[in-house]
């Protein structure tokens, strides 16, 4: 079978420290800190467990003067332990003070964010607006236009409700405002370029928390703008429901074309892994076929005829095994984020499936003898069985592993 990945549409490539988003760069995985960056140590800690779990990218809160300070002496630190992931600042209402007071954090950042819709009110909007792309300008720093339904330009909004009353067949109020959310983007994009901030220098975004609704203003948007686009559901929300709802929003994009760059908005379990929204992010483009991150494990669901959970606990062992071993890999073994493993739980798609894969096992179900036979690269290598089925099974994706990604001497 031949699998084709979705064909992206055309867009400027923007360069964000190391990072291409867009132009034909992969589609980059990004993700955001949830600490106080004020407390350097912490957000060191937490930025450098994100960028090595796969985030390309990894935004952090730029809130208080504290705050500010501390961006330069996170991206010394985390420069002392290794780790090169460009910093994106996140500014709301104060940006513009905080660049004043603290040019270093302009500096050390390597893209901004700025949300036209809190930027500034009435006259001060174009004076902070235009002192942030002064600031970027000066820098040479990308900037993220990020126009959010919770924190639209109340006075743009105005405006087009006003507009709206007078056609002849008025729009409804949700139309409106996904129009608005179009508009505040394109025009604040319109506006930086003319006070002279490059016009590859600039990626959109706008963000929802409907699924339906963020499909509606991805699509009018990637019609009416070359500007890469960041995409995400905003406050997708907990576990399976901000897993799900943001795989629905924005697998239909992405199979559009449409999306250079993606964040998972997870909120964690209390004291959860952080690092969660980076992985459901790189297994949304991986299994989009957009993208290789780290070899996946194909396993049944399991039914009546696979009495053991032997086969599930094999599943996870493997696929931790190889997510965790992947940052030592990745240079040592160049492609192997692309290797299929399968682990199966009874004969009846076990044999099949793993001929499929790179490497699968076959493990026996309910009546069957108790043997798992082995299957590389399409034919049954080896037949395992006894107490040490996993181990030897983990042994010999190793030795695979080693024997087809491993660069010669």
């Amino acid at each position: 079978m031949t699998h084709t990945a979705p064909l992206r549409r055309t867009t400027q490539a923007v360069e964000v420290g190391s990072i291409t988003v867009g132009g034909n760069a992969p589609v980059v995985v990004q993700s955001m800190t949830n600490t106080d960056t004020a407390d350097i140590p912490g957000t060191i800690q937490q930025v450098a467990q994100l960028a090595r779990a796969g985030s390309e990218l990894v935004r952090v809160t730029v809130n208080t003067s504290e705050a500010a300070a501390a961006v330069p002496h996170i991206r010394d630190g985390l420069a002392r332990v290794g780790v090169a992931v460009p910093l994106v600042g996140d500014f709301h209402f104060n940006g513009h003070r905080l660049l004043q007071e603290h040019p270093a954090c302009g500096e050390a950042l390597a893209k901004y964010r700025i949300n036209p819709g809190n930027v500034g009110a009435g006259s001060r909007r174009d004076n902070q607006f235009g002192y942030l792309i002064e600031m970027a300008c000066l820098n040479k720093k990308p900037v993220r236009i990020g126009v959010n339904w919770g924190s639209l330009d109340q006075a743009l909004m105005a405006r087009m409700m006003d507009d709206n009353a007078v056609r002849a067949e008025p729009w409804s109020a949700e139309a409106v405002m996904r129009e608005a959310l179009v508009i505040s983007a394109l025009e604040s994009a319109a506006q930086a370029i003319e006070w002279g901030l490059p016009s590859d220098h600039i990626i959109l975004s706008c963000k929802v928390s409907d699924v339906q609704d963020l499909i509606a203003v991805y699509r009018e948007l990637a019609s009416r703008t070359t500007h890469p686009l960041h995409l995400g559901l905003t406050e997708a929300g907990m576990g399976s429901k901000g897993i799900v709802a943001s795989t629905a929003a924005l697998a239909v994009l992405l199979q559009e074309g449409i999306g250079d760059t993606i964040r998972i908005s997870l909120t964690p379990e209390p004291g959860g892994d952080r690092s969660k929204e980076v992985i459901v992010a790189q297994e949304i483009l991986q299994t989009m076929g957009l993208r290789s991150f780290t070899p996946l494990v194909t396993a049944c669901p399991g039914c009546g005829r696979t009495t053991s959970s032997y086969f599930q606990e094999l599943a996870e062992q493997i696929q931790t095994f190889l997510r965790e071993s992947m940052p030592q890999w990745r240079e040592k073994y160049p492609g192997v984020e692309s290797l299929n493993v399968a682990v199966m739980g009874c004969v009846v798609n076990g044999p099949g499936e793993s001929k499929l894969a790179d490497i699968g096992i076959s493990l026996p179900g309910s009546g069957e003898r108790p043997v798992a036979p082995v299957y590389i690269d399409g034919e049954r290598a080896e037949t395992l069985k006894g107490d040490h089925i996993a181990e030897e099974f983990q042994a010999l994706v190793v030795n695979y592993i080693e024997k087809r990604y491993g660069v010669p001497a």
